[in-house]
């Protein structure tokens, strides 16, 4: 009797992926697709400013689209912190003028929401930041701010003591207690078993604390008060 040979196995090994890197992956060209939408959807705002300018349906379309975009940012850039792959590359920047950048990318849903801002900042301040970090915590505390403001924003820029002082304020009812007194509890990694994660303040603490320079390194502050009465976050980098 002639000897069969073995059956051959189909269910050959599989590598598997680390599920950490495809999350980050597929995070990162969500995140470059929602950038393609923002834009298409200024350009449509522009292009039809007579029909959309003031429709509130449009506004929550881009403001909801501009808050993923934010939250995205944020976990590419946890994810990217926790594999030590994240650093402040610092370079000279004009305060005043990186400013009026952050606000003319949402100038259109400003004006969609009926809000009116300005920039407190001397036009010879200079700061040495990572423009692409601090860019990313703008924009997360931006649209957090035209959620709870009433009608009005200010950005502003100030020396302190040797440290850049970078702020964002609103009319609106300002933090709760319990926000402004986290302190260094901002720093602890956001619990997803809560209704509440602060990502955006554990990411804009963590960026802050990127930047160091003499032995110092930057953090966030929050309180209620300044020259609009609401909200006032703050990003000090040394």
């Amino acid at each position: 009797m002639t000897e069969q040979p073995p059956a051959r196995d189909d269910h050959r090994q599989i590598d598997t992926p680390d599920f950490s890197m495809v999350i980050a992956s597929a995070v990162h060209d969500m995140k470059n697709s929602l950038g393609m939408l923002l834009s298409t959807l200024d350009d449509l705002r522009e292009e039809q400013k007579g029909v959309l300018g003031g429709n509130p349906r449009f506004n929550t379309l881009q403001y909801e689209a501009e808050r993923v975009h934010s939250d995205l940012v944020q976990l590419l850039g946890i994810y990217r912190l926790g594999e030590h792959k994240l650093s402040a590359h610092s370079d000279e920047h004009y305060v005043a003028e990186f400013l009026q950048e952050q606000l003319a990318r949402h100038e259109q849903l400003l004006r969609g929401y009926g809000v009116g801002y300005d920039i407190e900042a001397d036009e010879e301040v200079v700061g040495f930041f990572d423009a692409e970090l601090i860019s990313g915590v703008i924009a997360s505390t931006l649209n957090n701010a035209i959620r709870y403001t009433r009608s009005r924003l200010q950005l502003g820029a100030r020396e302190e003591n040797g440290w850049l002082v970078l702020s964002i304020e609103d009319d609106g009812n300002g933090y709760p207690a319990h926000m402004q007194e986290a302190g260094d509890a901002l720093l602890r990694a956001p619990d997803f078993s809560t209704g509440s994660t602060s990502l955006g303040l554990y990411f804009a603490a963590a960026i802050a604390r990127l930047h160091q320079n003499n032995g110092k390194h930057g953090s966030i502050r929050l309180h209620n008060g300044g020259s609009l009465g609401g909200g006032v976050f703050e990003i000090w980098l040394p």
